[in-house]
């Protein structure tokens, strides 16, 4: 090659120009969105303005460093960049003097899968979860943002940087919360931020400490969980009620900030005065009420009326209503109020020995039976009631049922009134005359009566006298056959004669015989001496004067005959009974 060759290849590419290598450029013109760079080239490299930090440091005439990536392109123009100039700079600045740990401020440049890129001299990523303690939502917040940042990691052959703003903030919070667990003291007050609630609490942040406030610690009254009263990113007023120094902890109190109200309870709420306050929780023996903040009484179900009968509280009681109530006791110590709602009100209970007298005649409905007898509705709220043994002069009763049924409308006799109880006792049977009173008037031994059978036992029949009066024929009074089954003879509603052949007024019972009540004067004289031999002659003596008629042709005193029912009698009450 001759030498003017040499000559005019030299002028045409200049010897410091290399693809790959940092040369100096001149800005000889400023655009709309480029940057024109001279780099003594054949023509001149174009730069967005997007590569600078800020386009009104720059000037024309001034001088930079671009990266030259080719020496021309299909234009012929070169391929420059002052970002990856600066870039290159810094990557060899990281590579001389940074190391893993450092700290180094940048700029957050872009967000990326996973993370942000952040400009730190060069690019580094930094992961989502290592931007904030609490990983965001929203990464675009952070965009543009100049923050200082911990290098966590440098691999200078891949030209990777890995760095971390969350570890930063952490070694500042533990910084914070060695200073605070040092100044901190249980009973002094802070302000914090609630950071977390859970089910049996919240976590309050005291800048850079956090302490747990406890849901049994947040109110003097009842809380059903935490976020009744507190959310998150709440900024509340606690008090330090304890201090862990070797865990880290620290135990906060919100209620703790005002006075306990029930520090002078019994002054402020005496036994007997009148209240007013919000229903705020109904349970199955009554309900709780707010009279107070922080200050709940209980009424119990029993003091909701005098007079209705309420199963369960909400019948009568919603949350949220506001009651009055009055006060019935305070326990101080353990923290409790009885309120009652019925004392509002007059008891009707202390009209009762008024309205209802003993011996007076009342008339109400059957409001319910029972094994022992009926509840008889007075008035509203007010029953009185019926023993089995106060319904009937003559019949055994084993159950109410037997005579009246609910919802009848009955008339009854005031017995007994028990106020304190709440008790009235009746009387149906006492509202007609006892019809044994004078049994003597009505009913003589010897006498032939009619009746109707009721029931049939195995060992006799019951027949149904006037007065309602039952008559017991046993089995061998029935007829002269010996006789097996009594059904088989009789039946339930048959009309039938008898004589009375005994009568007890004190286990008011009456003895019948059927097959007797055809005899004669002479047939019975035998009957009765053949009974007496039976018995084995014992009393012979006495039946034979009991045997003589009266002027009435009629038979007294046949006891001897009538002694035959004892047993069948005890038999019939005994099989009642059960």
């Amino acid at each position: 090659m001759s030498k003017l060759m040499e000559e005019l290849l030299a002028q045409s590419t200049p010897p410091l120009l290399k693809a790959g290598t940092v040369v100096k450029g001149v800005i000889t013109e400023i655009r709309q969105n480029d940057i024109i760079v001279d780099i003594g080239g054949k023509s001149e490299g174009i730069i967005p303005h997007n590569e600078f930090p800020d386009i009104s440091e720059l000037q024309v005439g001034g001088e930079i460093d671009v990266f030259l990536e080719k020496l021309e392109d299909r234009s012929g123009s070169p391929v420059v960049s002052y970002d990856k100039a600066q870039q290159k700079k810094n990557w060899e600045n990281i590579a001389a003097n940074s190391v893993e740990g450092a700290v180094v401020q940048g700029r957050v440049k872009a967000k990326v899968k996973g993370g942000l890129i952040v400009s730190v001299g060069v690019d580094a990523f930094m992961p989502a979860s290592q931007i904030d303690v609490q990983p965001p939502k929203n990464l675009d917040q952070y965009v543009g943002q100049t923050y200082d940042f911990k290098v966590l990691k440098i691999n200078t052959e891949r030209k990777n940087i890995v760095v971390s703003r969350r570890e930063l903030i952490e070694e500042q919070r533990h910084e914070k919360r060695r200073v605070l667990l040092d100044e901190v003291k249980p009973g002094s007050k802070r302000k914090g931020t609630v950071k977390n609630i859970t089910d049996y609490g919240a976590f309050v942040d005291l800048d850079g400490l956090d302490g747990l406030l406890h849901i049994t610690d947040m109110s003097w009254g009842r809380v059903s969980h935490p976020g009744e009263l507190l959310k998150v990113g709440e900024e509340i007023e606690v008090m330090i009620i304890e201090v862990d120094r070797d865990r880290e902890r620290v135990s906060l109190g919100l209620k703790q900030c005002v006075q306990n109200p029930w520090e002078n309870i019994e002054r402020k709420f005496p036994v007997g005065a009148r209240v007013r306050g919000k229903v705020v929780n109904l349970v199955a023996y009554g309900a709780f009420i707010e009279i107070e903040q922080g200050v709940e009484g209980l009424v119990h179900i029993s003091e909701l009326s005098w007079t209705k009968r309420i199963s369960k509280p909400s019948e009568v009681l919603k949350i949220g209503q506001e009651i009055d109530a009055v006060i019935l006791g305070v326990n101080k110590e353990e923290q409790k109020i009885s309120l009652g709602v019925r004392q509002l009100d007059a008891n009707p209970w202390d009209m009762v020995r008024h309205n209802y007298p003993v011996g007076a005649r009342v008339h109400g409905k059957v409001r319910n039976l029972t094994a022992y007898g009926a509840f008889v509705e007075l008035e509203e709220g007010i029953d009185g009631m019926v023993h089995v043994s106060d319904m009937s002069w003559t019949r055994r009763i084993t159950h109410p049922g037997e005579i009246i049924k609910k919802g009848d409308e009955v008339e009854a006799i005031v017995l007994d009134v028990d106020a304190d109880q709440q008790r009235i006792s009746l009387g149906i049977k006492q509202t007609q005359d006892d019809p044994w009173a004078d049994i003597d008037h009505k009913h003589r031994i010897g006498d032939i009566v009619e009746g109707k059978v009721t029931k049939i036992t195995n060992f006799g029949a019951f027949v149904e006298l006037e007065n309602e009066i039952d008559g017991l024929v046993h089995i061998s009074q029935i007829g002269e056959e010996h006789v097996e089954k009594i059904k088989d003879v009789l039946k339930v509603g048959q009309q039938v004669s008898a004589r009375i052949i005994k009568i007890d007024r004190e286990e008011r019972r009456i003895g019948l015989s059927i097959k007797a009540a055809t005899y004669d004067p002479a047939q019975l004289q035998a009957e009765i001496s053949a009974f007496d031999r039976l018995k084995g002659g014992s009393a012979a003596s006495s039946t034979t004067q009991a045997a003589s008629p009266d002027s009435s042709g009629q038979y007294r005193n046949l006891n001897n005959l009538g002694a035959l029912l004892d047993e069948a009698g005890q038999v019939a009450q005994t099989e009642e009974q059960e």
